[in-house]
């Protein structure tokens, strides 16, 4: 639904990685989803008033949460889309992080308020009411849940958008509540059976989870998470296509909103070439980098000798040492510096899972000794980079 009515109300609806593109689909997400919940709260609250449905009164009052939350989405992209200034170099991005995490508050509160009225209702139970325009109304809400989650899924998958994706869920998450209601309506309505004030406290511990796993889509990448997999196959395979490029580690990429990437990276490259046209290379990377998305690039030069034979017989040596240690270790930016009068220095960088079984003085000690055993006379620095468990594509020398 979002990206239908984007190609009537967007300009360059298809060109998503441009700010202003990203900002209109999170607004227009947000003006829908205040439209359709006010409906559906309106209509709801008057079917809990006529049936005097605790359950249904409260599933009214969380559709109206959802407006508010919708508000919440709609200010903050409004406000993620301004420039950088003074005050913050980097953007405002990330308030679009931040608006998340309110609406996530929001669901939580509601859901807390419901099941303190169920328990209400549990011990005070009143008649409920139910005739087919209460039934009508209830299916009516689900379908239209059911348009607003494909919507917001469609387009958070478009633009990758945690807030829209959280939006989603919600919706989802309303379609199955708004099921329990109906359901629960019609037991009590042909069997006698009620279970109203039980069925809200169910709705309500799932409106407290809906709410807490959409705080916690938000709250990870304001604390800094890492980048997706396809995302740094897609960088690596970027850089690495360049002529002269001999592989590519350590990137980091700095997430101050959506829209507002910061990377570094290292590249190797051969030793034996000239720096001047190595530097404008990797300056036209740089600015490929920016262009294909939106980002301020970094990247450090690693110089590599590519025809060292003492080099290349001590890189497999190390190999066999690495993979008695654990097979699935890897490692990169192997270089042997021969330093005159000073000897010869080695030094690697190390890809180490963040909870590994062995710590990372072990492992350093381990190497050192070892590879001390080969040359007595190398001088060893080894660098210990933490990597996620999930093993990554990287382009190697």
């Amino acid at each position: 639904m979002i990206c239908f009515l984007a190609k009537f109300f967007i300009k360059d609806n298809d060109k998503v990685n441009l700010p202003s593109v990203r900002q209109s689909y999170g607004v227009l997400s947000g003006a829908t989803g205040i439209a359709f919940n006010i409906i559906l709260f309106l209509s709801k609250f008057f079917a809990g008033l006529v049936s005097g449905s605790i359950a249904i009164m409260g599933d009214a009052f969380n559709n109206l949460s959802d407006a508010a939350s919708s508000v919440v989405t709609l200010v903050g992209f409004k406000l993620s889309g301004q420039e950088a200034d003074e005050d913050h170099p980097f953007g405002h991005g990330r308030i679009e992080y931040i608006a998340g995490l309110i609406v996530s508050l929001f669901i939580v509160i509601m859901g807390v308020e419901l099941i303190h009225s169920s328990f209400d209702k549990i011990f005070h139970p009143e008649k409920i009411e139910f005739n087919a325009t209460i039934g009508v109304i209830l299916l009516f809400s689900i379908c239209i849940k059911l348009i607003m989650f494909q919507g917001n899924m469609q387009a958070s998958k478009k633009i990758s958008s945690a807030a829209l994706r959280n939006t989603a869920i919600d919706s989802i998450s309303d379609v199955f509540t708004t099921s329990i209601v109906l359901i629960c309506a019609i037991i009590n309505y042909y069997m006698g059976l009620n279970i109203d004030g039980f069925v809200g406290i169910v709705v309500g511990l799932l409106i407290i989870k809906a709410g807490i796993d959409a705080a916690r889509d938000t709250i990870s990448p304001l604390l800094g998470e890492p980048p997706s997999r396809e995302l740094v196959n897609e960088i690596i395979t970027t850089v690495t296509a360049h002529e002269g490029i001999l592989g590519a580690h350590d990137l980091v990429v700095h997430n101050y909103g959506p829209t507002r990437i910061f990377m570094s990276l290292h590249v190797e490259v051969p030793a034996d070439k000239d720096i001047i046209a190595i530097h404008d290379l990797i300056d036209d990377i740089e600015n490929e980098l920016h262009q294909k998305y939106h980002c301020t690039a970094v990247i450090h030069m690693d110089p590599v000798v590519v025809k060292d034979d003492e080099r290349d017989l001590l890189k497999r040596k190390v190999k066999h040492l690495i993979n008695e240690l654990d097979p699935e270790l890897d490692f990169h930016d192997f270089r042997l510096v021969h330093s005159g009068e000073e000897g010869k220095k080695l030094t690697f960088d190390l890809e180490v899972p963040y909870k590994y079984d062995l710590s990372d003085d072990h492992i350093l000690d381990y190497l050192k000794d070892h590879i001390k055993g080969i040359d007595p006379e190398l001088e060893i620095e080894v660098t210990i980079d933490k990597e996620k468990k999930e093993k990554q594509d990287k382009a190697k020398v």
